[in-house]
Order: C-alpha cells, then structure tokens, then sequence
C-alpha cells in the first residue's frame, strides 16, 4: 500500500521530528512560552492555507464521500482547531496588535505555498497525498506525547496534546490514509511517484514547521528593507 511504502520510507525523518528540542520540550512541559506562542501564530495561518487545499481537494475529488470528507476537514481546520489556538492566544495575552507585528515565517510562508501552488497545479491524487501528513504526522506526535505524559497533571500543553491524541482525529487520519491509498491504487506510475515525492516534501516542512518555532524564525534579510 501507498501510505505503508512512504511512511516507512519516512522512518528517519519522523524519528527526528519526534526527537526535535521543540516536540521533547513540549511533551516535558518545559517548552517556553515565546516559542509555543510563535508556533501558535505561525500554525493559525498556515491553517488558512491548509483549509483553502482541503476545499479544492474536495471540488475536485470525483467520489461523493471524499468530497464530503475533504469539505468538513476544510471546516475543521478553521474551526475547532483555530479555536484552540484561540485558547492559547488568550492565555498569553497577545493582543491584534501583538499578532500583527509577528511576521509571517519563511518556513510558514513556503509550506503554505507549496500546498497552494499543487492544489492549482497538480492532480488530485497528488494534492491527497500533499495534505496526508498534516494529519498522521500530527496524530502519530499527538498519540506518542499522549502516552509520554499520561501520569502528568496540570501539563501546561494538555490541551494541544488533546486535541491531536483524540480518537476522531485518528478516525479523519485514517480515512485520509484510506482516501490516499485508492487514489495511489488505481493511478498511473509517474502520478504515483509524484505523489510519494509530494508526500516527502509535505513531511519535510512538518519538521521545518516546527524547528522554525524553536528559532523563531525570522526573514535574514529583513535587515535590508526599510
């Protein structure tokens, strides 16, 4: 199967992304604030982006029940994931204007418009496979920091780690899967390989996603520009 060849193919990166300074400070509960608010600020917009993919991968998905799949992923996205982030917002007391003067990431900005750029210009086999690691990646961390932090009480990330530990995401992960290997199944190989190598890239930005919030990252040319 599809989902089984490229993830085992992706074993060493997502080794890293489990073991990455930002994923171990954050399952011990010691991750900085300033860094996990910038990861929040940098994920509701990348969110934008990963909504407007999942709601063209639903136009152009040829079988009603994936359309609808495709649709409601777009939905949640904007909501209940957003809304959590809204949570953490509130918590550290950002203001519109604190939101507003954090630029967008290079790492943010690129992943975004890679998601952007298949949903216009690659099939539609392609762009399932570009989005899947959005969800098993976060569910495989999200199910691994559950388990990490089982015996903890009042974790300061709780919510976070509930939200990508919890069984209905594991349900849309698997049917993303599912949606995924069909496609792969019954498409031609140069299709097939475009998608393992959008697979990879997608996955690639996952751990970049994260590292450019353990730098907070900024533009190094920002300095230039007046």
């Amino acid at each position: 199967m599809f989902c089984d060849e490229v993830w085992k193919r992706s074993a060493r990166l997502l080794r890293a992304i489990h073991e990455h300074p930002f994923n171990t400070a954050l399952s011990a509960g010691t991750l900085e604030r300033e860094r996990f608010a910038f990861y929040i600020v940098q994920d509701a917009r990348y969110l934008e982006a990963f909504s407007r993919a999942l709601a063209t991968a639903s136009t152009r998905a040829t079988d009603t029940d994936d359309a609808v799949f495709f649709a409601e992923s777009a939905h949640a996205a904007l909501a209940a994931e957003r809304t959590l982030h809204a949570g953490y917002i509130e918590e550290f007391g950002l203001t519109a204007d604190d939101l507003a003067g954090i630029e967008t990431s290079p790492t943010c900005l690129g992943y975004a418009s890679f998601l952007q750029a298949t949903a216009l210009a690659d099939p539609y086999p392609v762009l399932a496979a570009a989005v899947l690691p959005c969800f098993w990646v976060y569910q495989d961390v999200g199910t691994a920091l559950l388990e990490n932090t089982a015996g903890v009480e009042d974790h300061p990330y709780r919510a976070w780690i509930a939200t990508y530990s919890d069984p209905a995401f594991a349900e849309s992960t698997e049917r993303a899967k599912d949606i995924t290997d069909r496609l792969a199944a019954t498409t031609d190989p140069a299709t097939r390989e475009a998608m393992t190598r959008a697979f990879f890239r997608a996955t690639e930005y996952e751990w970049m996603f994260w590292d450019s919030a353990w730098r907070r990252e900024t533009w190094p040319t920002a300095g230039w520009l007046r």
